[in-house]
């Protein structure tokens, strides 16, 4: 069987980010493990459960799945997962993964040990961030030379002031776009397509939201598994 490991953030995973691959891998029949950094139930962004944000379905069927999912309730702490034990690993979005799993060494060490061995990593929209700060065995950057895509500066332009406040007032510690190009990466976010899937070697990076959808469907074809009928 097929298994795969989501990395999700205690700080604010974006729901659409988490919840529509997680339920299109488990439609294919991919068994999940949820991780978190200290093993907590993962936290939902409030503004990706807000009906004015993202529309009464999605906002709805989010809050539902947070909820009731016994996977997301109770997941496993990042340090006691070992990328040799799944086909891939998942890290979805939203901005709280700035404040936890970007910045959490196991996160970032599982990142790289998926990559350097047999399985695929699918990386979304603000997780990609970690790309500025990962590292391969080698201690080189692991996204160096690497094509990808992620949450761009044009978007992120709209959301923090001046001061790179957040509307919730936290200050945002960095911006995933600069930290990625600053590391090496190739960073194309592809502004005037509607969904953005980049994949290089190992390594699956999506925008955003609107491309969750399609970042499973790809991630599923890179591990060669077909949905369900």
């Amino acid at each position: 069987m097929t298994e795969a490991l989501f990395v999700v953030s205690e700080e604010g995973y974006w729901g659409e980010e988490c919840v529509e691959p997680l339920e299109t891998l488990s439609d294919a029949g991919v068994e999940i493990t949820v991780a978190t950094p200290s093993g907590d139930p993962p936290v939902v962004d409030e503004r990706s459960v807000d009906p004015d944000q993202v529309g009464e379905e999605t906002a709805e069927h989010v809050k539902e799945v947070a909820e009731n999912d016994e996977r997301l309730n109770d997941p496993i702490p990042i340090a006691q997962a070992d990328a040799a034990g799944y086909d891939a690993v998942v890290f979805p979005g939203g901005h709280g993964t700035e404040w936890d799993i970007n910045q959490d060494k196991h996160a970032r060490e599982l990142l790289r040990d998926i990559v350097e061995g047999d399985g695929k990593a699918l990386v979304v929209c603000h997780a990609v961030g970690m790309l500025g700060f990962a590292r391969d065995s080698h201690g080189a950057f692991i996204v160096n030379g690497r094509d990808v895509t992620g949450f761009p500066n044009e978007w992120e332009e709209g959301i923090v002031d001046e001061q790179d406040r957040m509307p919730d007032g936290r200050k945002l510690p960095y911006w995933v776009e600069d930290e990625v190009e600053a590391a090496g990466g190739n960073w194309d976010a592809e502004l005037d397509a509607d969904t953005s899937v980049t994949v290089d070697g190992d390594l699956i990076t999506a925008r955003g939201p609107g491309s969750s959808h399609a970042a499973a469907e790809t991630l599923l074809e890179e591990l060669g598994v077909e949905l369900e009928a």
